[in-house]
């Protein structure tokens, strides 16, 4: 497998998310890292600040890239040539949706192969949902996310922007 997509909407972008990402970064050639544009979200992080975000936390893996999609991830993934979408897991709970969504994008495109990847212990219990919160109520988020996006969201949190 030489291609692979890491999807995600990334707000923010936390050391588990970069965890998966390194790890796809060292089974295949090439790497990109979508970013979803979710009209049916609210992110707290928009788009462009994500993928500034993103590109940060990847600048060592040089096979990796950034980009945004919108629509099937099965569409973006043939348009790039991809043949995998990794997917990390953290409990059953993903699993199980992830197993529908895997089943799905198969039914799309039997060509694109979904892998799963299991988080590092370290990171089983971590979200970005979870750090927002954590962020929101003034805690501490150093060793859940970079130190920059520990700083953004900090600034986030205390300009209301």
């Amino acid at each position: 497998m030489a291609k692979a997509i890491v999807p995600g909407s990334f707000d923010p972008v936390t050391n588990g998310h970069l965890d998966i990402i390194e790890r796809a970064a060292a089974l295949f050639e090439t790497v990109v890292v979508a970013v979803a544009r979710n009209s049916t979200k609210t992110p707290l992080f928009e788009i462009e600040e994500r993928i500034a975000l993103l590109t940060e936390a990847c600048k060592t893996w040089h096979n990796v890239t950034i980009e945004t999609f919108e629509g099937l991830l099965v569409e973006f993934a043939q348009a790039h040539g991809a043949n995998a979408i990794v997917k990390g897991l953290r409990a059953v709970s993903d699993f199980e949706y992830e197993f529908q969504m895997a089943q799905m994008n198969r039914r799309l495109n039997a060509e694109v192969e979904t892998v799963f990847l299991m988080t590092g212990a370290e990171y089983s219990y971590l979200s970005s949902s979870i750090v927002k919160e954590i962020a929101r109520l003034g805690g501490a988020v150093e060793g859940l996310v970079p130190d920059y996006v520990g700083t953004r969201l900090r600034a986030k949190f205390a300009t209301g922007k």
